[in-house]
């Protein structure tokens, strides 16, 4: 069953303008789509996500990250969130299985003030990043041929690399790649890799 994937990162400090650097790093990692290129969208969230958007802006074509974290810099605030929306390009097959395409798939970068929802960031991440479902990268329902091997590993490779970018070359503490569900992600993708080998 597909699940919601995430990569949460936590830093030594979020607190008010340190914040800024730090959404900056994480969004220059990203292998922004070709086809739908810069982060598309950014809202900013007041105190919890019970309460209305202060801030919500659509861009089209996308803007680059360092236009996206300016959008925000005016309402840096530590019980604030920011979400950012970015596509990036993954193989998905179409409703029969056989034929592939690159298309641009949505992930959301969700960066949370230390204060904002009663300190949510401690569970999810000073910056938690929402991948979608995924069935993205592990693809249960298509048949396995050479075609289909090539483009699960892609799609977990593209992966793999963001989330290690994602660690080194911020000045990220800690990182956690998880779903919601019991199983995780590396159990799904090691009895499939293996079922692909």
């Amino acid at each position: 069953m597909a699940d919601p994937l995430y990569l949460s990162l936590w830093f030594p400090d979020f607190s008010g303008p340190a914040m800024l650097p730090h959404m900056f790093d994480v969004l220059q990692q990203f292998p922004f789509s070709t086809l739908r290129p810069g982060v598309t969208y950014a809202s900013v969230q007041p105190v919890s996500w019970n309460e209305a958007s202060v801030l919500e802006r659509r861009f089209s074509p996308g803007i680059s990250p360092e236009e996206a974290v300016v959008v925000a810099a005016d309402l840096i605030h530590d019980d604030y969130a920011y979400v950012f929306d970015a596509y990036w390009d993954l193989w998905t097959p179409d409703e029969t299985g056989h034929q592939w395409s690159l298309i641009p798939s949505l992930v959301k970068f969700i960066v949370q003030g230390e204060e904002f929802d009663d300190g949510t960031y401690q569970e999810t991440g000073h910056i938690e990043i929402d991948f979608g479902l995924d069935s993205l990268f592990v693809q249960e329902n298509v048949e396995l041929t050479e075609e289909t091997q090539a483009k699960i590993r892609d799609n977990v490779a593209k992966l793999v690399e963001f989330t290690k970018k994602a660690e080194t070359n911020t000045r990220a503490t800690s990182r956690r790649l998880w779903s919601e569900s019991e199983e995780s992600l590396p159990q799904k993708l090691i009895a499939r890799l293996r079922k692909v080998q």
